[in-house]
Formats: C-alpha cells, sequence, structure tokens
C-alpha cells in the first residue's frame, strides 16, 4: 500500500478553497488564476480541433507541431540550446511536469533543496517521489532571493538536485543572473541537477527572466519546466511541458508520461499549438494590466494603518505581505492541518489566525504564509490578479475590519 503518501501534507490552499465556496460573495484573492480569458487564438484552436475530430490517441511526448513550436520558443525567447524536439515532452500542466521530473530523478531518500518560502506542491511532488525537502531561505531584505553561501553549506552526501523557481511563488522574488550563475557553478562543482520551474516566466515587471539552463556550463544536468497556465489564462485547461537533454531521463520521463495520462489532452495541444502561432501581445498586453493591478493593489495596502506591509513584487502576481506583530487575534479560530476550529492562537500561527479572520469577517480569500513554508509565518499570501473592481472590494473590505 501507498502508505507513505499519508506522511506527504496536502496544501492549506485546498482547504482554503473548500472554505470560501462557503462564503456569499467571496473576494477570490487566494487563488493563483488570472481573471483574463484564454486568447482568442487558443480557443479558436480547440473548436477547429473538436471540428476536425481530433478527439484520438497521440503521440506521448505531444503533438510533433507543438514539440517543433516550443523548440523555436525556447531558443529564441528562454535562450536555451535545445537541440531537437525530443528534448520536449507536453505534460498535464507545470505541477504534472514536476511529478514527472522527480518521479524520474530521485532516488529514495534523496535530498532536494528547495526554497523557503514555496509553493507547497513544490515538496509534495518530491516526497510523493520518496524525496527528502531540504529548505534554503529566500530572504525579504534581498529581495526574496537567496544567499548562495547559505545554500551552498546545505548540499551533503545525499543532495541530489537544487529547485529554483523564479519568479516565485509566493513572495513574486525574481532572481539575477548572477545568482543563477552562482548555483550553476555550484552545481557543476557538486555534480548536482537543477530543476527550473517557470511557471511565471512572462510575469516580471522589474529586470529580466533569465532561464537557468540558457547558462553556459551547464551541460545536461538540468531540467526545466514551463507551463501554458500563467501565460495564456489557461489554469482549467492543463498544458505545460518539460525540457531535458539526458537521454537517459528523457527516456524515464516518457514512462512516467504514458503510465500517468498515456498522451496530454489532444484538444489542449491543438489549442497550445494556435496560441503559440499568434503574435505574443497577448502575454505583453496581460502583463501591462497586472503590472496596472500590482500597484494599485499596493496603494490599498497602504491605507489599511500598518496591519500589512511589504515592497511590491518584481515578478508573479502575488502580494506576500508582513503582518503586524501586535495585530489583534480574533476570537474565531484558525484553521488547524485536520481542518477543525481550535481556539485563538492554538496553533501559534499569526498568519493563520489572520487568514481565517479575512475569509470569515471580510470574505477576503488568502493564504497564510506558513502553508509555503517555516520563513512563510508572519506573512499572508493575495493574488492580484483578480478583476480591478474585485481588488477594489477586498481593499474595502479589510480597511472596513482593521478600523473595527
Amino acid at each position: 500500500m501507498g502508505a507513505y503518501l499519508d506522511g506527504v501534507p496536502m496544501s492549506g490552499i485546498i482547504r482554503i478553497r473548500d472554505m470560501m465556496y462557503g462564503v456569499n460573495r467571496p473576494f477570490r484573492l487566494d487563488q493563483g488564476d488570472v481573471s483574463f480569458d484564454a486568447p482568442a487564438a487558443v480557443k479558436e484552436g480547440m473548436a477547429r480541433a473538436i471540428a476536425e475530430n481530433r478527439s484520438h490517441y497521440l503521440q506521448t511526448a505531444g503533438v510533433p507541431r507543438l514539440q517543433e513550436l516550443l523548440v523555436g520558443k525556447l531558443r529564441e525567447v528562454n535562450r536555451i540550446p535545445v537541440a531537437t524536439p525530443d528534448e520536449v515532452l507536453v505534460t498535464n500542466g507545470g505541477i504534472h511536469g514536476l511529478y514527472l521530473t522527480w518521479q524520474a530523478l530521485l532516488e529514495p531518500g534523496d535530498e532536494v533543496l528547495i526554497p523557503d518560502p514555496e509553493w507547497p506542491p513544490a515538496a509534495g511532488t518530491i516526497q510523493s517521489a520518496h524525496g527528502v525537502v531540504v529548505r534554503y531561505r529566500l530572504n525579504e531584505k534581498r529581495g526574496w532571493r537567496f544567499d548562495l553561501d547559505e545554500l551552498t553549506a546545505l548540499v551533503t552526501p545525499r543532495t541530489r538536485a537544487i529547485y529554483l523557481n523564479s519568479p516565485n511563488n509566493p513572495t513574486g522574488g525574481v532572481l539575477s543572473r548572477r545568482d543563477l550563475e552562482g548555483v550553476a557553478a555550484l552545481a557543476t562543482d557538486r555534480g548536482l541537477w537543477i530543476v527550473s520551474d517557470e511557471a511565471y516566466e512572462d510575469v516580471v515587471f522589474d529586470g529580466e527572466h533569465v532561464s537557468i539552463a540558457s547558462l553556459a556550463g551547464l551541460q545536461e544536468r538540468f531540467v526545466s519546466v514551463f507551463t501554458f497556465s500563467k501565460s495564456f489564462a489557461m489554469t482549467g485547461i492543463r498544458l505545460g511541458y518539460v525540457v531535458a537533454s539526458d537521454a537517459t531521463l528523457r527516456d524515464r520521463l516518457r514512462k512516467v508520461l504514458f503510465f500517468t495520462t498515456s498522451n496530454v489532452c489532444s484538444v489542449a495541444q491543438y489549442g497550445g499549438i494556435a496560441g503559440l502561432e499568434a503574435p505574443r501581445t497577448v502575454i505583453d498586453d496581460f502583463r501591462a494590466e497586472l503590472l496596472a493591478r500590482r500597484d494599485l493593489f499596493y496603494q490599498g495596502i497602504d491605507t489599511l494603518g500598518g496591519v500589512l506591509s511589504g515592497e511590491p513584487p518584481g515578478g508573479a502576481f502575488y502580494a506576500f505581505l508582513r503582518i503586524a506583530p501586535d495585530w489583534t487575534r480574533h476570537a474565531l479560530a484558525p484553521i488547524d492541518e485536520g481542518g477543525k476550529a481550535q481556539p485563538a492562537g492554538a496553533n501559534g500561527s499569526l498568519s493563520w489566525s489572520l487568514a481565517n479572520y479575512l475569509i470569515r469577517h471580510g470574505r477576503v480569500g488568502c493564504v497564510p504564509g506558513v502553508d509555503f513554508g517555516p520563513s512563510g509565518e508572519g506573512y499572508i499570501r493575495f493574488c492580484f490578479a483578480r478583476e480591478r473592481e474585485e481588488l477594489a472590494g477586498a481593499l474595502a473590505s479589510m480597511r472596513s475590519l482593521f478600523r473595527s
């Protein structure tokens, strides 16, 4: 039996999602989902696929045309020297790409260094592959970036890989080229793999997005994971891809891909083809609107009397905000690991207490920072990719709560 899965925790985001379905007229700032619709080209491509009865089995690794387009995108946009379409495998979204990667890469007991704070499924997919999570700290004062010396000190003989997520969920931190060069040198020196999760590659407001696989000297010990979800507003359609140069690893990835999906949904893949064949202007338009929403939301945060604070993120679309330590916890309890109420402060989590209070009393969806790792305690995450009206409503609700 898979009893080991009993020790793999579910993200608190799932519990909060369930809570939000019971809230009347909620402000859904808890979900990492943009309010935009998928581009017209994507929808037309999917409709055309249905009309043309493209509803049968496909190549396991992906439709060849989609793989070819992805190779072109990876070379031109990410500067990754992909040699052939065989190096690209189409997946059922980004999380599926990570699941395939860890299943193919890890032996039981292998350690993987991951950021703290970090999107919870990053740890869950590693643990599902019998790997061991070791967290390296992201420092708010450094723009939510790591200290290379601290990261290096965590490497042991059991370390197998370093996981990167830039721009980062939940903090929005963007790693610099120098950061990535340091990690690349460390990985090369110690014989480690690098797994780069680039879900938010197209949502960078300050600086540039650098794909670590574009740097010289990494040879073949890297895996890059991408998704259409954020760039093309296709979160529910489920389409992503993995890039790997190592032939042995690719054979393993292809097996896990077949065992978990046989092939990714045909209609979704033809939608992806149409999206890549269209001009990238829609991505630029999305990013410009997200920047406007970021600034609107942070202007509103400044009106909350200092309960929440933090600098606007350089990337992604989350506000990861410090909670004032003297915020008075409400009598309503935080939610524990089992989804049950506890006396206020019983689990010692300021972030869970505030999240519960905002959901129960303000109808404002949010995620406690501690759900993203120990370093997230004392913070709370909001998604500002929602409609401007929804953001304004959430801010007005919080102003009312904090005044009282």
